[in-house]
């Protein structure tokens, strides 16, 4: 009889290239991931492993068994998330991962509220950006996590991922505001004018990095400048306040209630970001996550949000 937390390390060995990695994704130690792994070669009666360099690699007899794993373990999975349905109890533990303004401004007040409201609940939170968040949710490392996906720039959606629409959010112009060009411009800014200006945004990669990039290519016809990279908003906004710098942040960073910069519209034409939920589908009736993601949705509400269906945009 094969065993379903060994078969789980198999299944995170092929997902994740090395035993040091699964044993830092479910804290074990290396030794105790090898040494469980053995017992599973001894179970199944034919060799799981073979060396590669310094590391292993799964022989073909492994990734006949991975297939079957994932399987077996999405049944249990779903096993689990019916027996905690029927016994209607909000209880275990609950991970959420969320960009900062949404951990700020959603997840906290939805933490608070479960708090009062589901004390068996234990809420963890951890900051993170779509590109690692919604790979750790399809391994089972995170149970609910808050995504963004810029305008033409979808995430694609791991097998067994649900998306959960909550907002499209505006995207604005953001410099200090004794710009000249907030000067000459009371609403909007034609993105030609900033041309030559110093630009901030996040890192390479990052959905905030390519959006800047592609707006100004084609509404703007230039590429722009990029001095300054940081993924917090925070830093961004302090260097358009001193002048050093223009930037594109969504209306939901609240970029215009930091001190020394003026918010405008893009004159060339409107620029969004859609902000989602995502939770696996195994885990679809289990009470805490369903307990998580209510939460979450009563504190968007309470932030003037309405969930408006649209198209996904999955790749």
């Amino acid at each position: 009889m094969l065993d379903l937390r060994r078969l789980r390390l198999l299944q995170e060995l092929h997902r994740r290239g090395t035993i040091a990695a699964v044993a830092e994704a479910l804290q074990f130690t290396p030794s105790a991931v090898s040494q469980q792994l053995a017992v599973l070669e001894r179970e199944s009666g034919v060799p799981l492993l073979e060396r590669s360099g310094r590391g292993v690699r799964l022989t073909d007899a492994a990734l006949v068994l991975v297939r079957h794993a994932d399987t077996l373990l999405e049944r249990a999975e779903l096993a689990e998330a019916e027996l905690a349905a029927a016994a209607r109890s909000v209880a275990g533990r609950g991970r959420v991962a969320a960009f900062q303004s949404v951990a700020l401004r959603l997840v906290a007040p939805a933490m608070r509220a479960l708090a009062r409201d589901a004390p068996g609940l234990r809420c963890e939170l951890v900051e993170a950006e779509p590109e690692q968040s919604l790979p750790a949710l399809a391994l089972g490392d995170i149970d609910l996590v808050l995504a963004d996906e810029w305008q033409h720039q979808p995430h694609s959606r791991p097998a067994g991922v649900e998306r959960h629409d909550l907002h499209r959010d505006p995207v604005y112009l953001v410099l200090a505001e004794d710009h000249p060009a907030v000067r000459r411009h009371e609403r909007a800014i034609p993105l030609a004018e900033l041309a030559g200006e110093a630009w901030t945004t996040g890192h390479p990669g990052t959905g905030w990095e390519e959006i800047t990039d592609r707006t100004c290519r084609q509404l703007g016809g230039f590429d722009p400048d990029v001095r300054h990279r940081a993924n917090d908003s925070v830093v961004g906004l302090g260097l358009v306040a001193h002048g050093l710098a223009v930037t594109l942040l969504p209306e939901f960073v609240a970029p215009g209630v930091h001190p020394g910069v003026a918010v405008r519209g893009i004159a060339e034409g409107s620029v969004y970001r859609d902000i989602f939920a995502a939770t696996r589908s195994a885990d679809a009736q289990r009470p805490s996550l369903r307990a998580l993601l209510a939460a979450v949705r009563a504190a968007a509400a309470g932030v003037g949000w309405r969930a408006e269906a649209r198209p996904s945009l999955d790749g």
